[in-house]
């Protein structure tokens, strides 16, 4: 994949804001993310998106880098990986970096503690919206056993205290059963 010099900065750009001005978590970027690439540059498909973070949730690692190395082979390949990920590790390194010199003053003090505090109903707000907006596209492509299943590993892991370790090999394995299907019938048509 070619892309002009200011594909790559508009890319970096794009993913350093995100990661900079995101708190709270993964699960905020990537809903963040899903509203730069999806609804505002149009680069990707809202189907890919939620394929991506599927896919950033259960590999190794924080979700937030995952999704932007996805997002960045998708999008100019191996150097749009390496761009996106330096673009999303870059900004927490130099705040962490710079925090750590003044911890010790600011560790103790009420209103730094009420700002991470008021910080955390934003996280949640956030990342109910994703959970919402994520739902309905799935409800729109009418995906109702991709839902059944869903709630189904949510039911054994919350009820049942089945592992992470068993639900995604067979979540994984029943999606794969499910869309293999699909395109077998796609192909026969």
């Amino acid at each position: 994949m070619k892309r002009d010099f200011k594909f790559y900065i508009k890319l970096f750009v794009s993913c350093f804001e995100l990661s900079a001005f995101t708190f709270g978590g993964g699960y905020v970027i990537v809903s963040l993310m899903r509203k730069k690439f999806v609804n505002k540059l149009g680069w990707l498909e809202d189907s890919e998106m939620i394929d991506f973070t599927a896919m950033a949730q259960s590999s190794p690692g924080a979700i937030a880098v995952n999704a932007a190395f996805l997002i960045g082979f998708k999008l100019a390949g191996a150097l749009g990986a390496a761009i996106t990920v330096l673009a999303t590790i870059l900004p927490p390194l130099i705040i962490l970096y710079t925090v750590s010199f003044g911890y010790e003053a600011f560790r103790d003090n009420t209103v730094v503690q009420s700002v991470f505090l008021g910080m955390r109903a934003g996280v949640a707000a956030v990342i109910a919206d994703v959970v919402i907006s994520m739902a309905q596209s799935v409800f729109k492509n009418k995906a109702f056993v991709s839902v059944g299943i869903a709630v189904s590993a949510f039911v054994a892991v919350a009820v049942f205290s089945v592992s992470v370790i068993i639900i995604i090999p067979v979540c994984g394995f029943l999606g794969f059963l499910l869309y293999s299907k699909k395109d077998e019938e796609v192909g026969k048509q």
